[in-house]
Formats: C-alpha cells, structure tokens, sequence
C-alpha cells in the first residue's frame, strides 16, 4: 500500500485544522478515547458540537489563540491507501513553517473561504506551492453552506483561481465545492451539492496517480553508509546502503561516483537482505561494485545523464527559519541528502516577495520567514540537481556551525 503526503494551508479561519477533522472523523479513523476526549474539550460550546478542529490544533498556545502555529502531522489510512497529513499555519510569519511541512508533500490543499474568495495569502500559498514543485494541487472552495451552496459563486472562484494556476504554471490543479463543518464531498457525495458531478475529497486523494511523482529515469543514490563486516563468513564484504532517491539501478548497471568522478559497474544489489537484480526510488537498497572504488558516507552514485551538476559556486533560494538574521559571508553547515560540508552566502541577490513574486534587490541579510535568492559557496564540489527537476536530490539545509540549529531551507536552482 503506498503512502500519500498531503499538505493543508489556507487563510487563518478558512478551516483547516476543521477539515482534517472531518475527514478523520468520517472515514472512521479516531479511536473511542481520542472521541472521548474531544467530546470533554468541546462540552461548552453552545451547540453540543464536537470541535474537530482540536485534533490537530494540539499546542496549547494555538487553542488559546485558536489558530495553527505549528505544522501538526497526522497520519490514517483507507483500505486503498496510507496517508501522511502536514497541516501547516496560515499566517505569514509562520512561512516557515509551511515550507518545512510542504517540502515532502505529493499534493497541496489549497482551502478558500466562499465568502472571500482568492485573497492574498492565497496566492502566497501557490506562490509556495510553485516554488517547491508540488505536483498535485486541489483547490478546497470551504464554508459553501455560508453561501447556500451557490453554483454561481463557486465558478467565480474558480475563473479567480484559473487566472493564478496559470501565471505561476501550476499543473494538475482540481476544485472542489465542500462544508468541512458539515461533511459535505469530504468523505461522502454532498446531498446539497447536487450540481457537482466530481470527486469527493477522500475519493481523489486515494486515486490520485503518484508515479508521476517520483522520478524513475535519473539514478541518485546518496551513500549512508559502507557496510564492510570483516567476519570469517564476509571477509571480502563491502556494500554500499542507503535509500534510492531517485531512478532504477540494476545490476550490471554503469555508475559514477561523485564527487571523485570515478566510474564503476554494479555486481550485485540487496533489498532487506535478498538479492535483486534491480531496485528503484523510493526504496532502502545495499549496492556491490565491480571495482575497488574509495566510496564514503555523503558520495553520490548516480546513473549518467546531463542534469546533474557539481559546482562549489551554487545558486540557490534560501526560505530563513531563524531569529538571528542570515548576512553577507556568514558561515554554515550545507547538509545535502547524507553529505555535510562547510559553506558560505558569497552573496544575495534578491528578496522575493513570496505575495507578489516581486524581487527586491540591493539585500545584504535575510531574516525570520524571508524567501532569499543566494550564492553559495562550499568548501568542495557538491554533485546536486536543480529542485524544479528531481526534488529529492536537489533541497539542503543550512546549519548555525555553533548550536547545530538548523537556520534555512535550500532550493538549488
């Protein structure tokens, strides 16, 4: 059974945390003591209602405010597929956080008020969505009950939309008519909604096609580790392990080890300890090589094609996550998939205005929540991809060298 990761964001109120609650609730995937203990937390409201919104609103501080702050996961399944929730805040000094929570995600949710239609941080949120690739974006039109589950109103948002999704190239995007608070086309066909003839929520995010999300042509295999247990039964053992991030390898298959260059045939690969004559993205595998190549923790065997790249000098937009701000030559810790080596911000070009993809020039620091286009300088060669083509291999991190916090997301471009 595969496993889908989706991603929730929306404005403060457009419901959110309420629709990931509904979607649990009606698909049966709260237990009697978390029912228990919704039904205590919601006695005082004035209707009797259970307030779904509280199974992912857990911090204490986002019930006292009655927003989202942090990026709550939530995980269930269905008998078709296993899924992966990152409900992330809607506030923009949380961007942050909605990037941390988007980074792995196969598709967004995109929640909009029926009231309000496309406001700012919608497009802010699609903005984001454009920049970290998402392949599948749903447009959630929330609160249709509001409007008396209006037809008409419902095709205003969605020419309002057509007209973002195409100025920032989105791809793959549906709409959806729903009242997260009533149900209705979250699990089950909306009696009041008989104008729409599409999927309900739940039906398409477990039919959505996630093949096309996972890149089965360009080879990238980040080294974890080299396995080399010396006993009288494996003396000659040296395999290499780590997950596939990308492509097929099979045996017999011509790789090159980056950064040295080194070229090598594949002998021999395990999957949770059987031989194979293949493994492919995303799984966990041991390679064996022909040849004695000097291979270490954070090497890249890759299959040879023309996008990967090997530079010290490295373009990349960078969203900051730390108090303290990022500066003109600072130093960092670039840790990429399994490789960790020492950089530095040689220069900033521009802030992008992640509302309105304006680009502000003549910046010397980037501080808390800002999306900045940088270049970076690392110690030594650094094989990657751009992130608009294979994701996995081409986002980093950048760690404070002192309190080892990670401070900034990375995006090679």
């Amino acid at each position: 059974m595969d496993i889908l990761r989706f991603l929730t964001a929306g404005s403060v109120d457009d419901g959110k945390s309420t629709l990931i609650g509904r979607l649990l609730y009606d698909s049966k995937n709260i237990l009697i003591d978390q029912m228990e203990a919704l039904e205590r937390s919601s006695k005082n409201r004035e209707d009797g209602s259970v307030d779904l919104a509280l199974l992912t609103d857990g911090l204490r501080a986002e019930r006292e405010q009655g927003i989202t702050i942090d990026v709550a996961y939530k995980y269930f399944s269905t008998p078709k597929r296993k899924f992966i929730i990152a409900d992330a805040p809607g506030h923009i000094q949380y961007t942050r956080n909605m990037v941390t929570g988007a980074s792995n995600s196969d598709l967004i949710i995109i929640l909009i008020d029926a009231r309000n239609g496309v406001i700012e941080q919608t497009k802010r949120h699609s903005i984001i969505a454009s920049l970290l690739n998402i392949p599948y974006v749903v447009v959630a039109i929330n609160k249709m009950d509001l409007v008396d589950y209006s037809e008409h109103r419902y095709n205003e948002i969605v020419a309002q939309y057509q007209e973002v999704a195409k100025s920032l190239n989105l791809k793959n995007v549906t709409f959806i008519p729903i009242s997260a608070l009533n149900g209705d086309n979250i699990v089950d066909v909306s009696e009041n909604i008989k104008w729409y003839t599409g999927n309900t929520l739940l039906n398409l995010l477990e039919t959505t096609e996630l093949q096309s999300s996972t890149n089965l042509t360009n080879g990238r295999f980040p080294v974890q580790l080299v396995l080399r247990p010396q006993t009288d039964d494996l003396h000659d053992y040296r395999g290499y392990a780590g997950q596939i991030e990308s492509g097929i390898f099979k045996k017999g298959d011509t790789i090159v080890v980056y950064p040295s260059g080194v070229s090598a045939t594949i002998s021999a690969i395990e999957v949770n300890n059987k031989l194979v004559q293949e493994a492919f993205a995303p799984q966990s595998a041991v390679l064996h090589l022909e040849e004695d190549v000097d291979i270490s923790r954070g090497d890249l065997i890759v299959k040879p094609d023309n996008l990967l790249k090997i530079n010290q000098e490295i373009e990349a937009l960078v969203c900051w996550m730390d108090d303290k701000p990022m500066n003109l030559r600072n130093r960092y810790l670039l840790q990429h998939n399994t490789k960790v080596v020492p950089a530095m911000i040689k220069g900033i070009d521009y802030k992008l205005d992640v509302n309105t993809l304006e680009k502000q020039t003549d910046i010397t620091q980037a501080r808390l929540n800002e999306v900045v286009k940088v270049q970076l300088k690392t110690a030594s060669p650094l094989a990657y991809d751009s992130y608009q083509q294979i994701r996995t291999n081409g986002g980093a991190i950048l760690i404070d060298e002192t309190s080892f916090v990670t401070v900034g997301a990375v995006l090679f471009i």
